[in-house]
């Protein structure tokens, strides 16, 4: 394969000063509302990246779940690798591609568990199915076949087959709160448009980034 030869020129425009908004979350939910306008697939999901005890960066898929002004938040078993690894370092980043709209957004900031309540809020509102998953799989952990997680799945299926289906207490939800967040639009010759806002203060700074 000749990789060095896939490129392609990003020509949807470009973005300016003016096109900011003061806050970056007002920012974010016009570009996420935009991503969801446009039909994207999965315009929540983002990638997390977190730094295991040794030093050893590692990144996942997850869905964003909730965002305002103290952060954005998504959920997880609290023994997957990713909690663990927030457990000891709660430095954080997340990224957003929205390829087809030639724009990504990066955040960086410190995680911390949402309260119970709010993962109950969330965790009630999923399908059952979605909610018997988070009881049968042991996530990040090692595990012998997909039949026996099938086998989990049916036990707990059988489990909690009257009823509600309980909060599990290994699961739940991290807030990440950013300490700065960037915008980046693609743009003709490489010469793409970034912008990152930095908390500064009650407010944030806002500088233009070299491509």
């Amino acid at each position: 394969m000749d990789l060095e030869q896939i490129r392609r020129d990003y020509l949807q425009g470009g973005l300016r000063r003016n096109d900011l908004a003061d806050c970056p979350i007002q920012q974010f939910e016009k570009w996420l509302r935009q991503a969801i306008d446009a039909g994207l697939p999965d315009p929540t999901a983002m990638t997390v990246a977190t730094v295991a005890p040794d030093g050893q960066p590692s990144q996942r898929i997850v869905l964003l779940k909730h965002v305002d002004t103290a952060g954005f938040v998504f959920f997880t078993n609290y023994g997957s690798h990713k909690a663990k690894d927030l457990e000891q370092n709660p430095l954080i980043s997340l990224h957003f591609p929205w390829h087809p709209l030639e724009r990504q957004v990066k955040i960086c900031g410190r995680a911390q568990k949402v309260s119970t309540a709010e993962s109950l809020k969330y965790f009630a509102s999923r399908p059952k199915e979605s909610q018997l998953a988070a009881w049968a799989s042991a996530q990040s952990r090692p595990i012998s076949s997909r039949q026996l997680l099938l086998q989990q799945f049916n036990a707990m299926k059988e489990k909690f087959s009257h009823g509600q289906i309980p909060l599990p207490d290994f699961w739940g939800g991290f807030r990440v709160v950013p300490s700065s967040i960037e915008f980046w639009q693609g743009g003709s010759n490489r010469l793409h448009d970034r912008f990152q806002y930095t908390r500064a203060g009650d407010g944030w700074q806002i500088e233009r980034l070299a491509p």
